[in-house]
């Protein structure tokens, strides 16, 4: 498996920042629903972490329901997961992330259809 070049942010636990990974990789399909999960040596060894870490990453994704855990086999990502992640995220983004990047670009005079014509 390909290690991912990462940068972690010192205001949050690298655990909640490989969780928001796999999350992330279940939102773009690179973990489709019901698909096998990299093994925690696995995933530890792919973002260069230690694998305590990646153990309570995936133990928390596992109590927040988005993956179960197939004894014997590893974990998989559970089916019908995405669409609620997908709203989720979605929501997150417009009262989060949104607000302050649409004032970004107001203030750097730049047009959203504008960006795209590049």
């Amino acid at each position: 498996m390909k290690k991912r070049p990462h940068k972690w942010k010192t205001d949050q636990s690298i655990y909640r920042q490989l969780m928001d990974e796999v999350v992330a990789g279940i939102l773009d399909q690179s973990y489709p629903e019901g698909a096998m999960l990299p093994s925690v040596r696995g995933l530890a060894e792919r973002y260069d972490v230690n694998p305590l870490t990646a153990a309570k990453a995936y133990r928390e994704l596992q109590r927040a329901g988005l993956i179960d855990a197939l004894r014997g086999e590893g974990l998989i990502v559970r089916t019908g997961i995405r669409a609620g992640l997908m709203k989720r995220e979605r929501a997150r983004f417009l009262k989060e992330e949104w607000p302050e990047l649409r004032a970004r670009l107001e203030r750097l005079e730049l047009d959203v259809r504008a960006l795209y014509a590049d």
